[in-house]
């Protein structure tokens, strides 16, 4: 009789050795490459195009996760509340995506971030109408119009020439709202734990390649019979939506939800840092006021 234990899975090896560290330091990484992977995307806009690049982030993602996570076998295994729980994250995802993508096309990476959080606050304002949370919606709410360069604000702004891009500007607000989906359904995909977390962020994934299919595809297409483009384009997925995403299952599976949101206050610098220096995108005195207003408002709200 052999009474040798088998291996555990690839998977659930490396969430036991992602326990060890420390969930706040999974979200750094997390944060560094949230912006770091769509920065790149966008020095690829021009030969790929937009939503090109938006199909190559969610399809190499889907294909990286498939061996490790089996879609088909979460799938397979899932209620039909669950199925329903991946197929709207995998929906989330692909329209997500391609909205940033499309705003970035148009706005500083700064703003899109900086609009990324109107909706999760103004959700907790929902949820909590105290005075903490009315405060911390009027700063997010006045810092994104800072940076806007609302022509009311008393001539504060510059200007810009991008201030007065509707169309980007809805394309922001769309990926701002669809972002506060993404954090409610990512955080009810991981109350199983990292492991199942992420199992079903890969079926979601999967979802998602399907979904993004009619968007992006014949976009995609022009990349095809270029080696170096394809290989760029899976490296935008990797960066944009496999290590980002991975570690925040990692640390939202450890992290309650306040503590989480807390954290969130770090993206608004982060995508500013990451424009300076992959995009050359300087913020004027008054962007580095409104990214602080914004970062203010996420600190101070409290999430229902």
């Amino acid at each position: 009789m052999n009474n040798q234990v088998s291996p555990a899975p690839p998977l659930q090896r490396s969430t036991h050795i992602a326990q060890r560290v420390p969930p706040h330091a999974w979200f750094g990484v997390s944060a560094i490459f949230h912006y770091l992977g769509p920065s790149f995307a966008v020095l690829l806009f021009p030969a790929v195009g937009v939503l090109g690049v938006a199909w190559f982030r969610i399809a190499a993602a889907a294909l990286i996760f498939a061996p490790f996570t089996k879609p088909w076998r979460t799938f397979a295994l899932a209620s039909p509340r669950e199925r329903l729980l991946l197929l709207s994250l995998g929906a989330c995802l692909a329209v997500m995506n391609s909205a940033f993508y499309l705003a970035l096309d148009r706005l500083p990476i700064a703003l899109v971030a900086a609009i990324e959080f109107v909706g999760t606050i103004g959700i907790a304002l929902w949820g909590l109408r105290t005075g903490r949370n009315w405060l911390a919606f009027a700063l997010t709410v006045f810092g994104v119009a800072l940076l806007i360069d609302v022509p009311w604000l008393i001539g504060m702004g510059g200007g810009r020439e991008w201030s007065s891009d509707p169309l980007g500007l809805v394309w922001a607000f769309v990926n701002g709202g669809l972002f506060v989906l993404y954090i409610v359904l990512g955080h009810r995909i991981s109350q199983s734990g990292a492991s199942k977390g992420v199992e079903r962020l890969g079926a979601a994934m999967a979802a998602a390649f399907v979904f993004v299919i009619p968007i992006g595809f014949l976009d995609a297409l022009n990349a095809f019979g270029a080696p170096l483009l394809v290989l760029a384009g899976i490296g935008v997925g990797i960066c944009s939506s496999v290590i980002p995403y991975v570690c925040d299952q990692f640390a939202m599976s450890r992290l309650p939800r306040s503590s989480f949101a807390l954290l969130l206050a770090l993206l608004p610098a982060t995508a500013t840092i990451i424009g300076v220096i992959v995009l050359r995108q300087i913020p004027e005195f008054i962007d580095l006021a409104g990214v602080g207003l914004v970062m203010l408002g996420v600190a101070i709200h409290k999430p229902n």
